[in-house]
């Protein structure tokens, strides 16, 4: 006598993301809709892209690398540590002078008029985005006037939170951190005072196999995704 073997509900799988901190809230309303819309979980880590990359070197269990850059996606292919022809660009970055003060920010002058005694940025060295912070300060030839009362954060999470409570009074960020505040006062720094801010996804070596790693990047690449980075001020990759 024969048998059949019923089909059960597709098993999920688990994907871990490293993620760069700009993307946090945006990835978190991205990872909840994949789930939603699959039977797949994933994991984000968030950090600056410089301290995420040198986790994977050193063996990190990530799947997928969801860098603020396009250099460290790249290189992690070239070193093997990403698959080849898996990179693509998932979100464009701004960055924004900002302040809790709602009367401060008037435009670049506000640098100028040095009405303040920090000014937070993300370590260049780790983080595109403190990278591009600098770049502007230079082009507007801010830099000399305010570099002494520069302070850094490991991330441009860490440079947002400086001046969300007030430990810095200004602060070169990201604008995704603020498109959504209705406090506090910025100005959108111009695309042409920095390099762009491209943002690169890789899939990992070690996300090959996982079902889950590649169907979040797919998603990533949809119209739910788009309107996820629409709302928090990015420009599309693709």
């Amino acid at each position: 006598m024969g048998s059949a073997i019923a089909a059960g509900p597709v098993a999920g799988a688990d994907a871990r993301i490293a993620a760069a901190a700009n993307f946090r809230d945006a990835a978190i309303e991205i990872g909840d809709a994949f789930e939603a819309a699959t039977a797949h979980q994933v994991i984000f880590s968030f950090g600056s892209t410089g301290q995420l990359y040198t986790q994977i070197s050193q063996g990190a269990p990530y799947d997928v690398f969801l860098a603020a850059d396009q250099e460290r996606a790249r290189i992690s292919v070239e070193a093997g540590l990403g698959v080849t022809g898996s990179r693509f660009t998932y979100a464009q970055g701004r960055i924004v002078l900002f302040s809790m003060d709602v009367d401060l920010i008037a435009g670049p002058e506000t640098l100028r008029g040095g009405e303040f005694a920090k000014l937070a940025i993300a370590d260049p060295v780790l983080a595109p985005y403190g990278a591009a912070a600098v770049e502007t300060l230079k082009n507007l030839g801010s830099y000399e006037q305010v570099k002494a009362r520069i302070v850094r954060g490991l991330n441009v999470a860490q440079a947002f939170q400086f001046v969300y409570s007030g430990n810095a009074r200004v602060g070169l960020v990201a604008l995704s951190q603020v498109a959504r505040l209705s406090s506090g006062s910025q100005w959108l720094v111009p695309d042409s005072l920095h390099s762009p801010i491209a943002q690169d996804a890789v899939l990992l070596r070690r996300g090959i196999s996982n079902p889950a790693a590649s169907a979040f990047l797919a998603f990533l690449r949809g119209p739910e995704a788009d309107a996820v980075r629409d709302k928090y001020g990015y420009g599309h990759g693709k």
